[in-house]
């Protein structure tokens, strides 16, 4: 006979360990007997999935709380469609996870940043757990082996939900490593298997042409296919978030790790193939831009954008965070003909670019920590801030591509984790967090996945314990 679980977990990443945790945690303290299985497609000791790959940077400030002002940012970035309860209620909880991954074993690593100019409201900071995402992982499965009442079930693809007739959950039909189908029996599920970034079919569909060429940020990503977003809208989910909107990075060509991030586009100028300047590098902050500039690369640049700047920059910011997240070191040439040649440009178009842009540059003090209003007049596109004449050698240059990192569409939830149908009420039974629901319209306001991930897979997890010890009072009330 099949067990019949309490909880079935679809998903071993941020949001699916943390529902699994917490709900083992809770039952626990509320003397629940439950049992919770955990289903994950990927392979036992493999870093499947997306959160085992990040950095986790977190949008928190010294004592970590979070960003007081994404709530606006989010409603602006996203023209009023984010939903702004769910975003308030993140902010409320994010304190309080932060304290709970230090008090699982996650070491939180403060950082002051002195050079960037950040568009958090964090005075200056952020924080990243010691190890990355993977780091983790890792702490809150070490935490698993206390509980005799979870199965994982590794290389277990999740096929459909099964529900009963009147719609209520009572399970997920998985295809085993066998090749066989077989049934997880539970009245309660949480999908948190990722987006769609892994399917190129889905991709074509959601987002549009050119995705073939878009390459997936991290090995893990593959098995991100869109199980979770097709379960759901199987059985009538409704869905939000941009579904033609990804976010995307842009990452060191020759890196021979992934996630090789090169951040600082700001800090010089991006070319294209044929050297020409193709976005506004000093729009707006950093981490606001960075993702929009990767965009562009993909959709209108063939997949190709160079980096170059000079050593007021490389020795400002080196070693560091901006340029080093990559494996390899930064092209670097003692004249802009020679950077050309070893970047593969043509050297007498980069240094009529470049000349043409250190003409253009203001006067105007250059201010690493404000939007500093130093730019170029007359080209096209000018460069709003930063603007800084690229004149001192020696010279330095990324080849860089644009890497897919994850997809906005997704399903619909509440402030409770609970998946709502097409008419807006829950499903009984579906759960889902991570990046599986959709949230972000337009732009990804960033430092927030990983957190948000974390957060609704807590919720999700004791939201289903504190149902379980509500029906095991009752039956115990029904005895007497």
């Amino acid at each position: 006979m099949a067990t019949q679980y309490d909880l079935v977990v679809v998903g071993s990443g941020f949001a699916g360990s943390m529902a699994t945790l917490n709900a083992l945690e809770q039952m626990k303290k509320d003397n629940t007997k439950g049992r919770v299985a955990l289903i994950e497609v990927g392979k036992q000791g493999e870093r499947c999935g997306a959160s085992r790959w990040t950095m986790a940077y977190l949008r928190l400030d010294k004592n970590n709380n979070f960003d007081e002002d994404w709530v606006k940012e989010m409603d602006q970035v996203s023209k009023g469609l984010a939903d702004l309860d769910y975003c308030r209620k993140l902010g409320q909880l994010v304190p309080e996870v932060a304290q709970y991954l230090i008090d699982h074993g996650v070491q939180l690593n403060h950082h002051d940043e002195k050079d960037v100019l950040l568009e958090f409201k964090t005075g200056q900071h952020f924080v990243f757990p010691e190890g990355g995402g993977h780091a983790i992982i890792n702490a809150l499965f070490a935490h698993f082996k206390k509980y005799d009442n979870i199965d994982i079930m590794w290389e277990t693809e999740a096929q459909s939900l099964l529900t009963t007739d009147q719609g209520q959950m009572r399970g997920v039909k998985v295809r085993k490593n066998d090749g066989l189908l077989q049934d997880v029996l539970g009245k309660n599920i949480v999908l948190a298997c990722g987006g769609f970034e892994g399917n190129r079919e889905m991709l074509a569909k959601y987002v549009g042409g050119k995705t073939v060429d878009l390459p997936l940020i991290a090995p893990g990503l593959v098995y991100n296919r869109g199980a979770g977003l097709k379960m759901g809208l199987s059985v009538g989910a409704a869905t939000a978030g941009s579904f033609d909107g990804t976010h995307s990075e842009l990452v060191d060509i020759r890196a021979t790790k992934p996630d090789a991030v090169i951040w600082g586009h700001n800090y010089g100028i991006v070319v294209n193939k044929h050297c020409k300047r193709f976005y506004d590098e000093g729009k707006r902050h950093l981490f606001a831009t960075f993702e929009m500039i990767a965009l562009e690369t993909w959709r209108d640049q063939d997949q190709k954008a160079y980096f170059v700047t000079d050593s007021t920059i490389m020795n400002r910011f080196r070693p560091g965070w901006v340029y080093d997240t990559t494996d390899q070191e930064p092209v670097k040439a003692d004249s802009i003909p020679e950077l050309a040649e070893k970047l593969g440009l043509d050297p007498k178009e980069l240094e009529k670019t470049v000349s043409e842009f250190n003409a253009a540059c203001n006067d105007k003090p250059f201010e690493l920590l404000a939007l500093d209003g130093k730019r170029t007049h007359g080209l096209s596109p000018d460069k709003t801030n930063w603007a800084n004449p690229i004149d001192q050698g020696p010279f330095y240059g990324y080849p860089m591509t644009a890497h897919l990192t994850f997809t906005y569409g997704g399903l619909k939830t509440n402030t409770k984790a609970q998946v709502l149908s097409t008419n807006n009420v829950p499903i009984p039974g579906l759960y889902s967090a991570g990046e599986l629901t959709g949230l972000y319209y337009h732009e990804y306001p960033p430092a927030t996945s990983v957190l948000r991930s974390l957060t609704f897979g807590r919720v999700a997890g004791l939201e289903v314990a504190k149902n379980l010890a509500g029906r095991t009072n009752r039956n115990d009330q029904a005895r007497l």
